[in-house]
């Protein structure tokens, strides 16, 4: 039997020569994971646009979607320091997987209800609260410091792709089949990415194999302590709050904009999407090959500029294919905002403490579901170009903060222990 002090030592060595193979397969199970969840969101997201064409049913199934797991995020994040990563993974896609074939079997009996739809998003969303920050703290004890922006980077352009894949599929499934098959599709990719996962070996992180635990809630609050307490991880939150919710109208109105702007046809739906994610695939792999200015900071707070410059003209222009051309500008840049924030907290940030920033970090995005509050009934009242306008300019007046924010340009000088 494998001593405790053993199992330790083991994750203190130097990465071994297969931890490349080991990327491959856990980010391909995160693939698999996200195709088959995208295929649901998709399918939900249009049904009821479609179905009611409604503003404040698009914001309740956003709330459904997403507060659980906002909420939820920053409790898990001290099971993801706590307890075997791996098993929280698993556990997670199990849970989803298995609400999911409740609901496909609750539809092949002809029930059609909206609250089903949303009962089940929420349960969905609780499961994907407990597994994001197990998965964003688990891939630093795979892959080499190093080498994490490459992988990321990687990382950003494999998830873009499943997620340009998905909308299409979801689409034509919808148009040639029904909701049920889309959601039994999503239950086999769930036991497919729990294969992988049972296939990886990753040892467990020192903090879960220690028997010397403090009680759950001095757990939580010496993570937000720690992280309200360091200036450029507290800055980087309160940047990452504000962008949420400005941010919002584009990730949560714009299948809402194109049916009322330009016409509810499935193709413009499937393209709006297509359009984003396709230009993620390819800002993905330009980070693999130039990441950025050397300062990280730097890199996404221009980045920020020209995300709030292209959603400034989303919201004026009224050309569907400009429109479109903005939007997979917006795509392409996403990795050169998401991708330097996940890797300096990924570089710097102690392992024992990882999956409580991320948490925090993920519970940042809160902000884009209670910004829906308002910009939900707001967009019955006011024309969505017009929002998108406004929070356009918003973004850049942020990001002239940012590059005078010291904190979080001279993170080299941060104290991370």
């Amino acid at each position: 039997m494998v001593k405790e002090t053993d199992q330790i030592a083991e994750i203190t060595e130097p990465f071994p020569p297969h931890w490349k193979r080991d990327t491959v397969i856990f980010l391909s199970s995160q693939a698999v994971s996200l195709f088959g969840s995208s295929l649901v969101q998709y399918a939900i997201m249009w049904y009821i646009t479609l179905t009611t064409n409604s503003g404040i049913m698009l914001t309740l199934s956003t709330l459904f979607g997403f507060m659980p797991q906002l909420i939820i995020s920053v409790f898990a994040g001290v099971w993801a320091d706590r307890y075997d990563r791996k098993k929280l993974i698993i556990l997670s896609d199990l849970g989803i997987a298995t609400s999911t074939f409740i609901l496909a079997i609750i539809f092949l009996t002809g029930y059609r209800g909206i609250e089903a739809l949303f009962i089940v998003s929420f349960i969905r969303s609780i499961g994907a609260g407990i597994q994001t920050p197990a998965v964003s703290a688990m891939l630093p004890q795979i892959v080499p410091k190093d080498k994490l922006m490459k992988v990321n980077g990687i990382n950003s352009s494999v998830q873009s792709i499943m997620m340009l894949l998905s909308p299409a599929l979801s689409a034509l499934l919808l148009t040639y089949s029904d909701l049920p098959a889309i959601f039994f599709i999503d239950v086999v990719t769930a036991v497919s990415a729990i294969v992988l996962l049972m296939i990886l070996k990753v040892p467990t992180h020192k903090q879960a194999l220690s028997k010397d635990k403090e009680d759950y809630l001095s757990d939580l609050k010496n993570g937000i302590r720690y992280a309200s307490g360091n200036g450029f991880i507290a800055s980087l939150i309160l940047a990452q709050l504000i962008l949420s919710f400005l941010v919002a109208p584009v990730a949560m109105l714009t299948p809402l904009l194109v049916a009322r702007s330009y016409g509810e046809e499935y193709w413009r739906l499937t393209l709006n999407e297509i359009s984003f994610f396709g230009g993620t695939i390819i800002g993905g792999f330009l980070i693999v090959i130039w990441q950025g200015f050397k300062n990280k900071v730097r890199t996404f707070s221009l980045t920020l500029t020209v995300l709030g410059l292209l959603t400034l003209f989303m919201g004026l222009t009224n050309q569907f294919f400009l429109y479109i051309a903005a939007m997979t500008l917006i795509g392409l840049c996403m990795p050169y905002f998401n991708t330097p924030i996940v890797t300096l907290l990924q570089e710097n940030v102690p392992e024992d403490k990882l999956g409580r920033v991320f948490s925090l970090i993920s519970a940042s995005n809160m902000m884009m579901p209670l910004g829906m509050l308002l910009y939900g009934p707001l967009a019955e009242a006011v024309s969505i170009e017009s929002i998108l306008a406004v929070t356009g300019a918003l973004m850049i007046i942020q990001s002239l903060f940012i590059y005078r924010n010291k904190r979080l340009l001279n993170y080299h000088d941060q104290d991370f222990d």
